[in-house]
């Protein structure tokens, strides 16, 4: 088991459950129901990456090779797509949050470069 991954991947965890609520609950009362959607991918895909980290750190030992790289890109990742939409989704109310939509690319690259990583790695180490 890898702590540091595992720790990460159940604190998005709980910051996706956290979020996610505050969407549901206290967001759909001052932005529009598009930013809404907006919002709610950032937290779903904040998810998917808790959830993937949590389970590759539960199975860190069993991993022929290291998980550093794959961790800091899906770090870096997660904070800029789901982190950069969140902000996006929040420019009704705060208008200079509205450029945080260029950033999110930058970090579904990062998400996307870090499970290519992985795979490849997987497929080295037979």
């Amino acid at each position: 088991m890898s702590r540091k991954i595992v720790l990460t991947g159940s604190m998005l965890i709980l910051l996706g459950i956290i979020l996610g609520a505050m969407a549901a609950h206290a967001l759909e009362k001052v932005i529009s129901a598009d930013l809404i959607a907006t919002f709610e991918k950032g937290v779903k895909y904040q998810f998917y990456i808790g959830i993937g980290l949590l389970t590759v750190g539960l199975n860190a030992k069993q991993i022929p090779f290291k998980l550093n790289l794959f961790y800091l890109l899906n770090l870096i990742g997660v904070i800029l797509f789901s982190g950069c939409i969140y902000l996006y989704a929040l420019h009704e109310i705060i208008p200079v949050f509205k450029p945080a939509a260029m950033i999110v690319p930058f970090g579904g690259m990062s998400m996307i470069a870090a499970w290519t990583v992985f795979v490849v790695q997987l497929i080295r180490k037979r």
